[in-house]
């Protein structure tokens, strides 16, 4: 029996995941729970595990494609036997020997829906998978009217898009060239666009994203020409705006260039194009992008900075870590600075807040999850040390140092970014001093450190060198006055310049 494995909802909100890697290929035998493929959405990268045992007939999806929550991926075969996928139930797709007594309309719905086609041709029955029912819909081909040339007579995509390209019509973005006589007796092209049924669509499917940027462009997606559909309908992404009005803008290009010439105006000389590379703006990068932009326009942000002596700091370190080594931990100055964060947050607790702006009240949060900011190759993601307070020194270095470790291999899990009150980021591990971090929204604060190294700094009137901590703290100027946010950061550096004071926390 061919089971269809659909793309499942692999967190809250997820409607869509990028296939990034197939860890499988058609005829391999998998079990139950093993890792099929690697998927990116707008959280992370998650594993794709197997659901049942058996061997893998046909991958529906290819590396770089994003696929919509509930579309099939993969085809396997739980029974081992390696076949094509069954046909559908005749009293569910209907067959030639029915077709009189079956209903037409529930017949094609039952046919268009089934996991596997049943046709009907001069030859026999033949059998076309989900891909290649879908890719037949969206190319308008009547299935039942291909003949397939796969094993027993199994229809295939080239089957259907050598079906689809003998009734191939002109698109809306093809263009024509029309020869006009000049009146010095040369001929120009003229532009010509050919129109299409695209036109005439009474209903276009497509994310708010990307209406909101079809608003913004002036565009009707009914008019937008795709090849992708979904539930019958045509489907448009924002790649297919864009290519609709850089086909637009050529041809208003055209035009002008051929009225100018005609009028006898030269036209300037084309400059060597540079080159430009793109990536794909989706995913976890796009999710970063959405959510620096929602903090930076809706919270008004204010920085504070000032500076740490951390030469105790750095000595009662130096001690430690041989200790923490022993027992194969990593001892960064990381978990101190989130106990002085607890401790000071404790004090001032508006900076541990939310502003519900629908409910019009500040929500003081009494527990301390904190965010630890860590680059990786898709972005900064957050990911979140859960009850921080009630951990202590050892293992919180050794979270920290895991929760980095899988977002940097984009490992972490779309729960493990969520549920921060308070956030860090550390650009002095890339040398920076100071900075202005964009709040981690709905939050209110957010403490940047900057790089730990030997400073000027006066003691009993004489310059002298000590390691020094850089402190920036943005802060939501709605909620937190000046004022508290001076103090915070003052109460900090009390716990980072006398480390021993953490131990009364």
């Amino acid at each position: 029996m061919a089971f269809e494995f659909e793309l499942p909802d692999v967190g809250e909100g997820i409607a869509e995941g990028e296939i990034v890697a197939w860890h499988v290929s058609t005829g391999d035998t998998v079990e139950e729970d093993q890792v099929m493929a690697d998927v990116e959405t707008d959280k992370a990268v998650v594993d794709l595990p197997a659901p049942v045992t058996g061997t893998v007939l046909d991958l529906h999806a290819e590396e770089g494609e994003m696929v919509p929550v509930g579309d099939v991926v993969a085809t396997i075969d739980v029974d081992g036997e390696g076949g094509d996928p069954e046909p559908a139930d005749t009293e569910d797709a209907g067959t030639a020997e029915d077709a009189d007594t079956a209903d037409t309309d529930d017949t094609t719905a039952a046919a268009d829906d089934s996991d596997a086609v049943e046709a009907s041709t001069g030859d026999g029955r033949v059998f076309a998978p989900p891909n290649v029912r879908r890719l037949a819909r969206e190319e308008g081909v009547d299935i039942t009217t291909v003949e397939g040339t796969g094993p027993s007579g199994r229809i295939t995509e080239d089957d259907v898009r050598a079906a689809a390209a003998e009734d191939e019509e002109p698109t809306e973005t093809e263009t024509t060239a029309a020869v006009t006589p000049r009146d010095d007796g040369e001929e120009t092209a003229t532009a010509t666009t050919a129109t299409t049924e695209t036109a005439d669509r009474d209903q276009t499917l497509a994310t708010p994203a990307t209406r909101k940027i079809a608003e913004e462009e002036g565009v009707d997606l009914n008019k937008v020409p795709t090849e992708k559909s979904r539930d019958g309908q045509a489907f448009v992404e924002e790649a297919d705006i864009r290519a609709f009005l850089e086909a637009e803008e050529a041809a208003e290009s055209a035009a002008t260039g051929t009225t100018a010439t005609s009028a006898g105006v030269e036209t300037a000389t084309p400059t060597p194009q540079q080159e430009v590379t793109t990536e794909p703006y989706r995913g976890v990068r796009r999710t970063i992008g959405q959510q620096m932009e929602e903090s930076k326009y809706t919270a008004p942000h204010v920085t504070h900075h000032d500076t740490a002596d951390v030469s105790e700091l750095v000595e009662t370190r130096k001690d430690l870590k041989p200790r923490a080594e022993e027992r194969d931990i990593k001892m960064t100055y990381m978990p101190f600075v989130i106990k002085a964060i607890i401790a000071a947050l404790k004090e001032y607790p508006v900076l541990n807040t939310e502003l519900d702006e629908e409910a019009e009240e500040i929500r003081y949060k009494h527990y301390y999850n904190i965010g630890i900011a860590v680059a990786t190759d898709a972005g900064l993601m957050v990911p979140v040390v859960k009850d921080a307070d009630n951990k202590g020194m050892l293992q919180l270095s050794s979270e920290v140092n895991e929760l980095a470790s899988k977002a940097r291999n984009r490992k972490v899990s779309p729960d493990e970014l969520q549920g921060s009150t308070f956030s860090i980021t550390n650009f002095g591990a890339f040398g920076g001093e100071y900075a202005t971090p964009i709040i981690n929204y709905p939050e209110t604060a957010i403490l940047g450190l900057g790089e730990i190294k030997q400073r000027p700094v006066v003691e009993d009137g004489e310059v002298v060198a000590k390691p020094t901590l850089p402190l920036s703290l943005t802060i939501d100027h709605r909620v937190i006055d000046g004022a508290e946010a001076a103090q915070f950061c003052n109460t900090v550096m009390e716990y980072l310049e006398n480390p021993t004071l953490l131990l009364l926390e």
